[in-house]
């Protein structure tokens, strides 16, 4: 069965499941997922695109406007993959659609009169990566890598946080992967501010760098932080024990694993590591995909991991960071964002070497 297929059979098993005639996909993220990594959006800061997909048992259409639909039909291949395209004008788009659903049960997963909500269905069935999925992830976490890789030399002290992120944005759409988060702190913003958008302030001696990108529609998530000169002992002992947290992540994420428990299991690996309130601070990453998290970890969460899974988890203890998305295969889980000679650290958590990334020191 193809990946299209395999969609529309997961997408007609749900609207049977909930008593549904119809699904209604406007978000960008569900449209890349059902269309095979094609592109809906314009703004890149928008939740939804502009276009919607109504999938029904035997119909496929693709409802956009006069201004889209070309670049839609060809670019994206939505016309190669057989959908039926309805143009409407851009001032009136709406209409085309109202008529098309009158009178069905529908579901959607945006805010769609009568539909019923079915967001977070739709984002369990997007975190459900099929193997051509998992190679486009491949690609994907080799891009982020590289960027990464090609950026941090040209950080210098003296450079402003907006200068860094333009370098790390430039790395990445370069490769194909457009920056769709771009976050950079230097020096006491670190150990203030987990999600520290880039500022007019110059780097002095510490730097940490953040970047999500996005092909195909999924999105690969990457930290990476750099020391100019010694590194204190603070830092020294606080990034050795959120490699300890991130290890016990990356170990239990693991096929048919209670998500809770991957949770419960790091928060221990907090406390045992001397920071047990860290956790609280900032929220841990969880499953990725077509969204930079489909969900967040907590402690009560629901599900369990699957094979082809990606996840993202991110621990962080003030001033320290880690972070690299991963893919979860049946053998091992393979991390998609490995860059090659970068300094790492090696622990141990329940009997398996796991080497995480250190901070360079440069």
């Amino acid at each position: 069965m193809s990946e299209r297929d395999e969609k529309f059979e997961r997408i007609e098993a749900l609207l049977a499941e909930q008593g549904l005639d119809a699904l209604l996909l406007k978000r960008a993220s569900s449209f890349a997922w059902a269309t095979c990594g094609a592109s809906s959006y314009i703004n890149t800061a928008s939740d939804y695109g502009d276009a919607t997909l109504l999938i029904a048992p035997g119909r496929r259409q693709v409802f956009t406007t006069n201004i889209e639909a070309a670049r839609i039909g060809d670019e994206e291949g939505l016309t190669t993959q057989g959908w039926e395209i309805v143009v409407g004008d851009w001032f009136a788009m709406e209409t085309a659609l109202e008529g098309a659903t009158h009178g069905l049960k529908l579901g959607a997963d945006f805010p769609y009169p009568g539909a019923v909500d079915l967001s977070a269905a739709v984002s369990d069935l997007r975190s459900r990566l099929l193997p051509e999925e998992g190679e486009r992830f491949r690609s994907l976490g080799r891009m982020c890598a590289e960027a990464m890789a090609a950026a941090i030399p040209q950080i210098r002290p003296g450079q402003t946080e907006h200068e860094i992120a333009g370098i790390v944005a430039h790395e990445a759409a370069a490769r194909g992967a457009w920056p769709t988060v771009d976050l950079v702190a230097t020096d006491e913003r670190i150990y203030r501010y987990r999600h520290p958008l880039p500022t007019a302030k110059q780097l002095e001696r510490y730097a940490m760098v953040v970047l999500c990108g996005r092909r195909h529609g999924l999105v690969c998530s990457i930290t990476r932080l750099v020391h100019f000169g010694q590194l204190p002992d603070e830092l020294h002992h606080k990034q050795e024990a959120c490699a300890r947290v991130d290890a016990s992540f990356l170990t239990n994420t693991r096929p048919g694993a209670a998500l809770r428990d991957v949770f419960a299991q790091a928060t221990e690996a907090y406390a045992a590591a001397g920071f047990p309130d860290e956790w609280r601070l900032h929220h841990q990453g969880g499953p990725a995909g077509y969204e930079p998290r489909e969900t967040l970890g907590k402690p009560d969460m629901d599900g369990v991991v699957r094979e082809g899974q990606a996840y993202a988890w991110n621990p962080s203890i003030t001033g320290v960071k880690i972070e690299d998305t991963i893919l979860v295969s049946p053998s091992n889980n393979e991390t998609l964002t490995e860059m090659h000679g970068w300094p790492m650290i090696e622990v141990e958590v329940n009997g398996q070497r796991c080497r995480r990334p250190a901070i360079l020191e440069r």
